[in-house]
């Protein structure tokens, strides 16, 4: 019995890996890949928002959400359900099409850049040698569905929303380009994997990239806000000017949608700043071992900062938010580009800013 037992399993155990190593078994990987890293940004979207109204309430001296479930730690699935099983109310001049392809796109765009990102050493769905230039490109069709939905809704709040949102991710992302170019020329690659490794040095926290490039760190930081769109940067979604910007007209799963994909792109954000200064997976301690659980924890500390940042600002003016892109963090930002060329080149701080010479 034992031996007919064992025999079946082997069998079995050939025919899984035969199919695995086929085309269709390879397809069956990426599918089964593609939606665990979709049930994980779902969940993390889930406690976001709670951890964003629980952050924004105490610095107010409120409780926050503390009814549905044990520290109202139910209060966003109440919320999603309540979204869902809403009607949908379509405005009477509205483009129909384009006005329910907006959320979507926005939404798969969000999800679709997190296909290069690693959570620990191999931990992606793709591991290409130009992962930064598909998170730009991915990122950057994201603002097509918030016009879409300014634009077909027929209304001009919607519109005038969605015009600001252009207007504002288009400045901030050449801003973000140029900082993220100083990464590349000290590590010599635009795989992500590639980054982190020239980050593992001898000195824990001191070999990560803040160090060497600190200066961009906070201009990182503060155009991934405006990028995002979250405050004080919220422009496009001005409440005190715009009604709701351009989800005005939206309600039920769509508007969800729009939500679920702002709340991705920041959580990508977070990821980038982890990874491009903050070392990824890497230990903060030598001796420590590495690991994604570094890697959700840095995320999570720069969603904190974010969510802070949210309570204590006040929203800039448009034209304020336009001087600050344009005229200041775009200089700096290409100044840096030629200073970390110059350093780079000549190897200058013990190679800091040439790792991929000196190998980490």
């Amino acid at each position: 019995m034992t031996e007919i037992f064992s025999q079946l399993v082997f069998m079995i155990g050939g025919r899984l890996s035969d199919l695995m190593s086929s085309n269709f078994g390879f397809v069956l990987i990426l599918i089964g890949q593609g939606l665990l890293m979709a049930v994980f940004l779902l969940l993390s979207a889930y406690f976001l928002i709670y951890a964003d109204r629980k952050v924004w309430a105490a610095v107010q001296l409120r409780r926050g959400p503390n009814v549905v479930g044990a520290f109202g730690l139910l209060q966003s699935g109440a919320d999603m359900l309540k979204l869902v099983f809403k009607e949908i109310v379509v405005p009477a001049g509205s483009d129909k099409f384009v006005f329910f392809l907006a959320p979507v796109v926005s939404f798969v765009m969000a999800i679709l850049a997190w296909a290069v990102i690693p959570l620990n050493e191999g931990w992606q769905l793709s591991n290409i040698n130009v992962a930064i230039l598909y998170v730009f490109a991915i990122s950057s069709l994201e603002v097509y569905g918030v016009i879409m939905g300014g634009w077909a809704s027929n209304s001009k709040y919607p519109f005038l929303g969605s015009l600001r949102s252009a207007a504002q991710m288009i400045s901030y992302e050449v801003s973000i380009g140029l900082i993220i170019i100083g990464v590349i020329l000290s590590t010599g690659s635009m795989n992500f994997g590639d980054i982190v490794r020239a980050q593992d040095g001898d000195y824990g926290i001191f070999s990560w990239y803040w160090l060497p490039h600190f200066p961009m760190v906070f201009l990182f930081f503060i155009s991934a806000l405006a990028e995002t769109n979250r405050p004080p940067f919220d422009l496009p979604e001005a409440e005190s000017e715009l009604v709701a910007g351009f989800q005005v007209e939206y309600s039920s799963t769509p508007f969800l949608l729009f939500m679920a994909g702002e709340l991705i792109a920041v959580w990508l954000m977070c990821a980038l700043t982890a990874l491009l200064f903050f070392g990824g997976w890497l230990s903060p301690i030598p001796g420590l071992p590495d690991g994604p659980v570094w890697m959700i924890g840095k995320m999570a500390f720069f969603f904190f900062i974010f969510a802070m940042v949210k309570a204590i600002t006040p929203r800039y003016r448009y034209d304020q938010l336009m001087r600050l892109g344009w005229k200041v963090f775009l200089p700096m930002s290409l100044a840096w580009v030629v200073i970390v060329a110059f350093l780079a080149k000549f190897e200058a701080f013990g190679g800091a800013y040439a790792r991929w010479a000196i190998g980490g």
